[in-house]
């Protein structure tokens, strides 16, 4: 039963920081704080109940996706909020929860690493490979067979320079002119857009040195596979676990 409250209680959390990421593509300290002040009375129940060694796995739990997601914001692959709320969890959530509902007994398949925040954060990165398949069906639906640069299809699409403001979205190529040519050069992390980047490029377009319409990616909030990665761990368990097991067997 403290596990079906503890799920309950982290998920209006987690549904507010989707929403703040999209919207804004940030998300409050305070929310993470209010979440961890709230978790607190279950991670005292629990300390209180299960001693030492439940003690000794809630350090090993918050320690260990500390250490990973510093890393991994440190190099520029994972945002602040992002690694917040996974740490958060793991104090909250050190082990996966055990829920009993509909005659079953969840999550269906029994995690090899009872980590409940790194399943939560593998489930997440395999859910992101759907945005780039989705992203391509979408441009070869769009432009068919005539992609002036078919490796963008992956990880962006096309839209018409005087659309590009008030978006969230950036350049995939930087565009400089030399000697009356334009030179594309792709950027690892893509190209800020602001007035004075439309602006030339609507001088380029002008010009006709470039088309009306520009590559450009969405950078996709990544609290959105985090929520959805949360509850596939709650249900379902870690994917990553079972493809690999499918896999090998």
């Amino acid at each position: 039963m403290l596990d079906i409250l503890k799920v309950l209680f982290c998920i209006p959390f987690l549904l507010y920081s989707c929403y703040s990421d999209i919207k804004t593509r940030r998300v409050t300290n305070r929310l993470w704080i209010v979440m961890l002040a709230g978790g607190a009375f279950f991670v005292l129940y629990d300390i209180m109940t299960k001693g030492t060694p439940y003690i000794t796995f809630l350090f090993l739990s918050a320690g260990s996706i500390f250490v990973l997601v510093y890393i991994l914001f440190q190099i520029g692959t994972f945002g602040g909020a992002d690694a917040k709320s996974l740490i958060v969890i793991s104090i909250i959530l050190p082990a996966y929860p055990l829920i009993q509902a509909f005659g079953h007994n969840f999550p269906l398949n029994k995690p090899l690493i009872d980590l409940f925040a790194f399943g939560i954060l593998g489930n997440a990165v395999l859910l992101t490979i759907v945005v780039p398949l989705s992203l391509a069906a979408y441009n070869i639906f769009r432009m068919g067979l005539k992609i002036d640069n078919p490796l963008y299809i992956f990880i962006g699409y096309k839209c018409r320079i005087s659309n590009l403001a008030d978006k969230h979205i950036k350049l995939i190529q930087s565009y400089e002119e030399e000697n009356g040519k334009i030179i594309f050069r792709f950027k690892r992390g893509g190209v800020e857009i602001n007035e004075d980047v439309i602006s030339e490029l609507k001088a380029l377009s002008d010009k006709e040195l470039i088309n009306d319409y520009v590559w450009v990616t969405p950078g996709l909030p990544f609290m959105i596979p985090i929520t959805l990665g949360f509850f596939v761990a709650v249900f379902y368990g870690d994917m990553i676990t079972e493809l690999t097991k499918y896999l090998i067997l």
